[in-house]
């Protein structure tokens, strides 16, 4: 039988995916560190065992059966060699997360041009849209789904 549909206030749901993703980076025998809670724009410190390559990660997290992740308008021109998003969707508390590992250039272009689009792009009704500091990312085509190569931190 199907469990139901657990919540969990925002800023568990956003420790609780730091937590998993540090979790499976280790459990692929890197070494993770959550970084402490006012290092601005890195969550975790992830590297190999020889300490020879690294990543720096950016943890987003969202529940429920949903695939996007709202950002604000600074992941259009926050990205770096090295540097990733790993996009959390903890899904039902039954089920293992699904992750999305994506480079941040990937995340900036992709989120910048997708709300391009958006803004012209009629609403409801045909009105324009009003211009905000949200961005959204998805990944229809699953492309980035447990991508955890990408990281590169087996080369």
């Amino acid at each position: 039988m199907k469990s139901k549909q657990h919540k969990i206030s925002g800023i568990n749901a956003g420790v609780s995916g730091e937590y998993f993703v540090a979790a499976e980076l280790t459990k692929r025998g890197y070494i993770a560190s959550i970084t402490l809670r006012n290092t601005k724009g890195i969550d975790i410190l992830a590297t190999n065992s020889e300490a020879t390559k690294t990543a720096n990660i950016q943890v987003k997290t969202r529940q429920g059966k949903g695939r996007s992740w709202i950002l604000s308008e600074k992941a259009e021109t926050y990205f770096a060699p090295g540097l990733f998003y790993v996009f959390v969707n903890l899904r039902d508390i039954t089920d293992r997360p699904e992750y999305f590992v994506v480079p941040s250039e990937k995340v900036a272009s992709y989120v910048k041009r997708n709300h391009a689009e958006w803004l012209i792009t009629p609403g409801r009704n045909g009105q324009k849209h009003n211009d905000n500091t949200m961005r959204q990312f998805h990944d229809p085509e699953e492309e980035y789904l447990e991508r955890w190569d990408l990281l590169e931190l087996d080369k």
